[in-house]
Parts: structure tokens; C-alpha cells; sequence
């Protein structure tokens, strides 16, 4: 895997040796990032964080910082190894949680973009839900989600649908943050 673009362009760090993440492609990852456009100086937080690329892309394209979120072991090392392979431990920070009990324990803890790309087995739109007391006001909840089932609708007292772009099995879908 590959760093697309900014500071650490085509820097390469590795994916883990496991079936529980779900990595996101590289022609998904560089769409994401081209479509939130200018991100310099945002806090991010990425749930499921799998190898980190997404947080890895973010500091490269200028984020201050990104919390990284992994339950799986293999990942959660991987992370460790690529946060120091690409020398953003100054910017980047892994934990390895389940996104649920970290929301739990830091429920009042926001950010400008919130990334998710949790594994297609076993989706829960209750968690995804859950994440939305992370996303501070005018803030974008961004969710990976499987194109053979409809994306999540989330509550609109709080999120506005931006927009839904297809990459064939995945989707992204958007989210504002309006209060």
C-alpha cells in the first residue's frame, strides 16, 4: 500500500495479515480525499482502522492530527510498525479498542472528520450512529459501505446527506454535522 499524495506521497507501508479488516482501495482512497478537497490543519478520527492508511493520507494532505481506532491485534500492530515506518508519531496515534468502548470512554471527544471503513460482515448502523457525538458541528461523518445494501440513514435532526459516490462493492457516504 501506498500513500497517494502530499508530504508522504508514495511513501509505502503495509496492510495486515488478517480477514477482519477491510481495506479500502487505493481508487476509493484517493476519490475520498480529492472530494473533502483542502483538510489542513483538521482533527481526525478513523474507526476501524485497519493498516491506517486513511490517517496516513490525512497528515500526508495536511490534518493536524488523527486518533486511529482498531480492536484486531494483527492490525492494531501493523499500525504501530507503519505510524513509525512513515515517521508520524508526532501527528498520528493508534489505540486499539473497540470504536464502541472508546466512544464510551470518550464520549465528549470531537472532530472535524470522522473516517469509517468497518468490515462488511457483521455491520451495525447502531454503531455508526454512535459515532456521530464525534463529529463537531459543520463537521463530516464520512462511512465505507457495501453497495448491495442501502446506505445508513442517520438521524437528520443532527446529519445532512452530502453525497453517495459508488466504487463497485463499496460506497462512501457523506455526512455534515449541522449541530
Amino acid at each position: 500500500m501506498r500513500v497517494i499524495a502530499g508530504k508522504f506521497g508514495g511513501q509505502t507501508f503495509d496492510a495486515p495479515n488478517t480477514h477482519k479488516t477491510h481495506p479500502m482501495s487505493e481508487r476509493m482512497r484517493g476519490a475520498l480525499f480529492n472530494t473533502l478537497g483542502d483538510i489542513e490543519g483538521l482533527t481526525v478520527l478513523d474507526a476501524f482502522g485497519g493498516s491506517g492508511a486513511l490517517s496516513f493520507e490525512a497528515v500526508s494532505r495536511g490534518a493536524k492530527t488523527s486518533i486511529i481506532t482498531d480492536v484486531d491485534r494483527t492490525a492494531h500492530e501493523t499500525i504501530i510498525r507503519n505510524i513509525k515506518k512513515l515517521g508520524v508519531g508526532t501527528s498520528v496515534k493508534a489505540i486499539r479498542i473497540n470504536i464502541s468502548k472508546w466512544s464510551q470512554g470518550n464520549s465528549t471527544e470531537q472532530f472535524d472528520l470522522v473516517l469509517a471503513n468497518p468490515p462488511f460482515d457483521g455491520l451495525k448502523v447502531e454503531l455508526i450512529e454512535r459515532l456521530i457525538r464525534h463529529v463537531k458541528p459543520g463537521g463530516l461523518l464520512v462511512v465505507s459501505w457495501p453497495t448491495r445494501q442501502s446506505a445508513p440513514k442517520l438521524p437528520k435532526l443532527e446529519l445532512v446527506g452530502v453525497k453517495e459516490k459508488n466504487y463497485g462493492d463499496a460506497q462512501l457516504v457523506f455526512y455534515r454535522k449541522t449541530k
